[in-house]
């Protein structure tokens, strides 16, 4: 068997933060250390069809990943790096047509041709309206975009894979495998179904369309299981393929998959053990040759604190290099066929997600479940069950329920506190840059482009020719997202949160009831808390855990969703009449998000209902936080819901009738 070594597969990380021109740079640092391939984060205003000076974008702009604005920014996010070469990985979903357009626009640009280009844009909107949030149209319309990229793509851009099915943030709001491997597969089916239904490709190429769609998915601690999953994907993919779509190339049925390794499981406390889970989490997708990762790309040690560093970066693709090129893991073959452990447990995973797919397949398809919020209910009922049991200390989370004894980390004792924080002006600058580049463009070009971008949604025309001609033109992501939002309207997916299940009633619950129970009858009237997301952060797990919590302990719950401004949660508090609101933020604007709360609260005479923050909130902010006024901040060290119920219960009465 060995002699003979394997290529390694792509080596990725996962960057992008503040400005294009910062983002360039640490690129080509990246690319300097030996990784292999780019993987670009955008910020949550790019993601959700906004130019950086819009309103909702407000302290959102560079946190969670670049801004890219126009052509100019995609221009410089790859200065000096030749497109043509490069395999790059864009972590989009919604303006997916958008930013490869950008990108073919600068490839063009830059001298490459369209057939040069590889790599992925994930979009997958279908697992945006399920667990990450950054979905801008229905569902019906944003499957005709999918569609329209695949079609346009296979024809265009060959070596492209116009869409990465994604569960690995299915996992990250709480997925079992199961749920993992046939929600995904039901998005893969009903994008392919979309496809043919579309007409946009003829039968006899259809296989080179199914050829080219691709997998990003997870990989958690539960090293085994982990590991069978993915036996368990790359069959059932073959069996799919081969049975409903009638594909006989091997090669086109060929399971093809990217993977980031668990950030859910990622700590706050003792940060420095998450270097031993990542480790674990990838050798899960890199040991077993039969379902190996095409390309790989891991979190570093420090982002349940915050931004990494280009240091910790490095340290992430070491480890990958380590493996890739110290070991001999790539001169054998399989190293689990033969196995009847991991044969009993593929067949049982297997044989669960069959069963859940046709389900699925009952209800009319992905979209369906969907609508129905059977997906999203699923979804949380599982993450409800997860976080009971490390609660209950049933699943054992090393230095978070048990063994907590620790020496301070010397790895954050540095005045940066251990990760990386992002550049106030940037936003700024960023602004700076976008009134200058609206300036400069030729606005009868813009004009018309985005006159024919519009005939083209209305008409059912193939989107992707007028963004690329959009894109040339100067068009901004803003003025893009506007004009089919003009076309084919927003949308706000099901919360999952009202049927969701309970996860049981625990002792320490009952008392939390009881203690709810006192303070509404000393109140008058039942306790009522008010659960927002402000901003673009679409990441609502945490949010609908603590809505989910308040329920089950007793207090009515208003929770409507995702992306709201301050002031649609400030007139919620107001018309509701709550005695508490929390505010759930992910993405690193909470500074600003729960000022600008806070302000309008206290113009509204709402200044005396208690405000509590949830979120990956460094130390020095949650002092800024309190110091405005918030009542509490949570963050992940914090994983004991019940007690955080019982704290807000603790709060309300402390309050007493001046909150009511």
């Amino acid at each position: 068997m060995s002699g003979h070594r394997d290529k390694p597969w792509l080596i990725r990380t996962y960057s992008g933060h503040s400005t294009a021109a910062a983002s360039n740079a640490l690129y080509r640092t990246n690319l300097k250390r030996g990784q292999t391939g780019l993987s670009v984060a955008f910020d949550l205003p790019t993601q959700t069809g906004y130019d950086s000076d819009h309103p909702l974008a407000r302290g959102e702009v560079g946190k969670v990943g670049v801004p890219v604005c126009h052509l100019g920014d995609m221009k410089t996010l790859f200065d000096g790096i030749p497109l043509g070469e490069m395999n790059t990985s864009m972590t989009i979903n919604a303006t997916a047509p958008w930013l490869l357009a950008l990108y073919i626009a600068a490839a063009e640009q830059q001298g490459a041709g369209r057939a040069q280009l590889a790599g992925t844009t994930q979009n997958d909107i279908i697992k945006e309206y399920l667990s990450r949030g950054t979905y801008i149209f229905p569902p019906e319309p944003s499957m005709r975009l999918t569609t329209d990229m695949i079609a346009f793509t296979y024809r265009e851009v060959p070596k492209w894979n116009p869409m990465n099915v994604c569960s690995y943030h299915l996992q990250e709001a709480g997925a079992t495998p199961v749920q993992e491997l046939a929600f995904a597969l039901a998005t893969a089916c009903a994008v392919l179904d979309a496809v043919k239904a579309s007409g946009q490709v003829p039968a006899e190429d259809f296989p080179q369309v199914v050829g080219r769609i691709s997998f990003f998915v997870n990989a958690g601690i539960r090293f085994v299981t982990e590991l069978c999953k993915m036996r368990a994907f790359t069959y059932l993919w073959d069996q799919i393929t081969r049975d409903r779509y009638g594909i006989a190339d091997q090669q086109f049925r060929r399971f093809r998959y990217g993977v980031q390794v668990n950030s859910l499981g990622l700590t706050e406390p003792q940060p420095e053990n998450n270097v031993y889970r990542i480790l674990i989490e990838m050798l899960a997708v890199v040991l077993s040759k039969d379902a190996r990762a095409r390309a790989v790309q891991l979190p570093a040690w420090n982002e349940a604190l915050g931004l990494p560093r280009p240091w910790d970066q490095q340290w992430s693709l070491r480890l990958q290099q380590i493996v890739a090129f110290e070991t001999d893991l790539l001169e054998y073959g399989d190293l689990f066929n033969g196995s009847h452990v991991i044969d009993g447990k593929v067949e049982e995973l297997m044989a669960e997600a069959l069963d859940e797919l046709a389900r699925i397949d009952a209800m009319g398809g992905a979209i369906a479940a969907v609508e129905s919020s059977y997906m999203k209910q699923r979804l949380v009922e599982s993450n409800t069950k997860r976080l009971a049991a490390i609660e209950a200390g049933d699943q054992i989370v090393v230095g978070v329920n048990k063994f907590t004894e620790s020496a301070p980390s010397p790895l954050t004792a540095g005045d940066d506190g251990g990760f990386l924080a992002v550049d106030p002006q940037a936003e700024a600058d960023q602004l700076a840059r976008l009134e200058a580049w609206r300036a400069a463009r030729n606005a009868s070009d813009v004009e018309a482009a985005l006159a024919d971008l519009g005939a083209a949604a209305r008409e059912g025309r193939n989107i992707m020719e007028p963004s690329i001609r959009c894109a040339h033109a100067g068009v901004t992501t803003g003025e893009w997202s506007a004009v089919l939002r003009g076309v084919f309207g927003e949308y706000r997916a099901p919360t999952g949160v009202g049927k969701a299940a309970t996860a049981g009633g625990a002792d320490s619950l009952a008392t939390v009831r009881e203690r709810v129970t006192q303070v509404s009858e000393r109140l008058g009237r039942r306790i009522k808390m008010l659960v927002g997301k402000p901003g673009l952060d679409g990441h609502s797990n945490g949010a609908e855990q603590i809505a989910v919590r308040a329920r089950d302990a007793g207090m009515e719950v208003v929770y409507e969703g995702i992306r709201l401004t301050p002031a649609q949660i400030v007139n919620a508090a107001l018309e509701e009449g709550v005695h508490v609101v929390g505010l759930s933020i992910l993405s690193g604007s909470h500074v600003a998000l729960v000022t600008d709360v806070l302000d309008r609260m206290r113009r509204l005479g709402l200044g005396e209902i208690p405000v509590v923050v949830g979120g990956i909130i460094p130390p020095e902010d949650e002092r800024t936080l309190k110091a405005a006024g918030v009542a509490r901040v949570y963050t992940p060290k914090d994983y004991d819901l019940t007690a955080i119920m019982d704290d807000i219960v603790t709060l309300v009465d402390e309050r007493g009738e001046r909150a009511a």
